[in-house]
């Protein structure tokens, strides 16, 4: 029977009853909200005891419960099951609404929803959510209240809620994943780039590289500051999930409640001020990468939390009941021990080894001196515009501290070295004076990392204290010219001959 036929036969309450459903149906944008409207819907058009919808989870072959209504409905919410069971499964396979009007006889019925919900089905009608000729999902009635079965006219109302319901579906999975890529991609902008031409952090970066055409679990370990975030972000970069959603979680930041609010999201009336659902970054980073940033921190409850999405790859939102299924790359960061950590209780063994798939470790800026007047340069360039300053000159004094110094914050201080030294600039020309005490007043005879540590912390040829400063005081100026040779001997007032000369002793390369 055509849509029109079937309208023709309603009577008027029925009639007004679809229409102000379609109604409700089309002006919700929110998925959970279309699922609600759907099922509260087709239980009122059809004046019946309870309604549900399930959606089709492809990956699994699997039947969800999206929504419900009835007396305990809510209980029902996220609860799954093989998609060939049921009447709903029946109406699924065949691609018609199916209506039965005794379920106790029949074959396909599936009492164990019954037993969960405590409610007796007596009849049901069944209408699958079609889009394409692919299957969506299940539309689900029970009970009629003025018949003790649904009837014919009953089984093509349900057909035509179905229809108006898999469109509206559909466009609230497009508005929830438009909705939670913008957030995610909000949260990612900003990055900034790795700077560096050195051997050390170059094969970090093709480890990157190789690690990121598979989904294999990555753990990032380094000192605080060396850029642990931007090599979680280079690995995304580099993946197949690109165009994805990049989201990073600090768990050192928050309690260990507001951490699960924060990963796995929480329902309106979760806890004191859960004023509304909220999404968590496991759902935010959907498709795309979730940075475990500081995961030592985590507490031995989130840990157990965190191993089941692991191997589960699953969760439920805090003051939730509904099952949510993830596909996620996780990429975890630390600048602790873990291991020591397991052997001191800190730290869950079994979770260490989830994450510990491919280690990668980022190098700390003593073992990679040779970046550091691209690390200035950039800095420079970044920080002196927004600080009033057109251009900046560093004095050979200055370079020579500042490669002497040991850099326990690594490039995180370096920053932040610059920052203050381009603020106590004279006129744009920094100077010695103009950097924190503990590095203008440096011993530059005490004892700088020794080669068998990182063979990238020693220049080629002369591995002197004297040649570590000679060497960056011509970087540095090579990197000031922008690598104009002349320009750079004028500045340091040798020749170009002399220059060159040195260019090839250090084994200097233009970045």
């Amino acid at each position: 029977m055509s849509l029109h036929e079937t309208t023709q036969s309603l009577d008027d309450s029925t009639l007004l009853a679809l229409v102000e459903a379609s109604r409700a149906i089309i002006r919700e944008s929110q998925l959970d909200r279309v699922l609600s409207h759907v099922a509260e819907q087709g239980a009122i058009v059809l004046n019946a005891e309870a309604a549900s919808v399930l959606l089709l989870d492809p990956d699994r072959d699997e039947l969800v419960f999206a929504a419900a209504t009835g007396p305990k409905g809510i209980e029902l919410v996220g609860e799954r099951f093989d998609a060939k069971l049921g009447v709903v499964g029946e109406a699924l396979r065949t691609g018609g609404p199916l209506r039965v009007d005794d379920v106790s006889g029949h074959n396909k019925f599936f009492s164990g929803i019954d037993a969960k919900t405590q409610m007796h089905t007596r009849s049901l009608i069944a209408a699958p959510l079609i889009h394409l000729d692919e299957p969506v999902g299940v539309l689900e009635v029970m009970n009629p209240k003025r018949h003790r079965n649904f009837t014919d006219s009953d089984l093509d109302l349900v057909h035509v809620l179905a229809n108006l319901a898999d469109a509206a579906v559909l466009r609230g999975k497009d508005y929830d994943r438009v909705s939670r890529d913008n957030r995610a991609l909000r949260e990612s902008i900003g990055y900034p780039q790795i700077i560096g031409q050195s051997a050390a952090i170059q094969q970090v970066l093709e480890l990157c590289r190789k690690v990121a055409a598979s989904n294999v679990t990555v753990m990032v370990s380094g000192e605080t500051g060396t850029g642990k975030e931007l090599i979680s972000r280079a690995i995304h970069d580099f993946s197949p999930r690109h165009d994805k959603p990049f989201v990073a979680v600090n768990c050192a930041a928050l309690t260990e409640t507001l951490l699960e609010s924060e990963l796995f999201g929480h329902e309106k009336g979760a806890f004191t001020g859960a004023t509304e659902r909220k999404l968590g970054r496991f759902e935010l980073a959907e498709g795309g990468t979730l940075l475990l940033d500081e995961l030592g921190e985590m507490t031995h409850a989130t840990q157990v939390k965190l191993l089941r999405v692991l191997q589960e790859r699953e969760f439920v939102r805090v003051g939730g009941t509904q099952t949510i299924v993830c596909d996620v790359r996780i990429v975890a960061a630390t600048n602790r021990d873990l291991k020591t950590d397991i052997d001191e209780g800190r730290f869950r063994e079994d979770l260490y080894y989830r994450l510990n798939v491919f280690p990668i470790e980022v190098p700390p800026l003593r073992n990679r001196l040779e970046d550091l007047p691209v690390l200035v340069d950039y800095f420079t360039k970044q920080l002196a515009p927004d600080l009033g300053i057109t251009e900046l000159h560093i004095s050979d004094d200055a370079v020579t501290a500042l490669n002497a110094y040991n850099w326990p914050g690594n490039v995180r201080e370096l920053r932040n070295v610059i920052e203050r030294g381009i603020l106590l600039s004279d006129h744009g020309n920094m100077t010695q004076a103009n950097l924190p005490p503990e590095i203008a007043n440096h011993d530059f005879g005490a004892t700088i990392e020794p080669a068998s540590s990182s063979a990238m912390s020693q220049p080629s040829g002369d591995g002197s204290k004297l040649a570590v400063q000679e060497r960056a005081i011509i970087l540095n100026a090579l990197t000031q010219s922008g690598w104009n040779q002349s320009a750079a001997a004028r500045a340091l007032g040798i020749t170009r001959d002399h220059l060159r000369y040195r260019i090839k002793k250090y084994d200097l390369k233009r970045p």
